[in-house]
């Protein structure tokens, strides 16, 4: 039985024939495309100042504000992405296609969210440091599902 539950969830195309059409019609699609490298490079960058601080205690303000960038990106890409996925399957957010991938952003959110608590709050600011490097792992994560998204895309597209 599990072998079929499986087979019926794999077999599940990620998007219907209407919604390619609406995800290639949207201009969201473009504007996800756009954001999503200029998250990450913001991300490489802001992860590179952290742990240049964490090493030498140098440049707690450069990461300060390269934390804030990356944060204020994910927040665009998280409503971006919303209208998105109204646009192409109906609803805002929780689409059966990418519904763990949107409950595992709201954890990268929360942890982004409480750095910024952290920072507020005048937390120390190596605690600081450790809450944005949990936010960026889990960062990576979720970049990496949404990336295995995308290739599952190609495949079904190229099939």
């Amino acid at each position: 039985m599990s072998t079929e539950i499986l087979t019926q969830a794999s077999s599940r195309r990620l998007y219907s024939p209407e919604e390619r059409a609406r995800r290639d019609a949207t201009i969201w699609t473009t504007v996800q495309g756009v954001l999503a490298p200029l998250q990450f490079l913001a991300f490489l960058i802001s992860l590179a100042l952290v742990l240049r601080f964490m090493a030498t205690g140098l440049g707690y303000e450069a990461a300060t504000i390269s934390i804030i960038i990356k944060t204020a990106f994910l927040f665009i890409i998280m409503i971006t992405g919303a209208i998105w996925e109204k646009v192409v399957f109906g609803q805002f957010l929780f689409a059966p296609a990418f519904f763990w991938e949107d409950v595992f952003s709201f954890a990268v959110i929360a942890l982004h969210a409480a750095y910024v608590w952290a920072l507020v709050a005048d937390w120390p600011a190596w605690e600081q440091m450790v809450i944005a490097l949990a936010a960026y792992a889990a960062y990576v994560i979720n970049a990496g599902q949404f990336l295995w998204k995308l290739r599952m895309a190609r495949l079904e597209g190229t099939s």
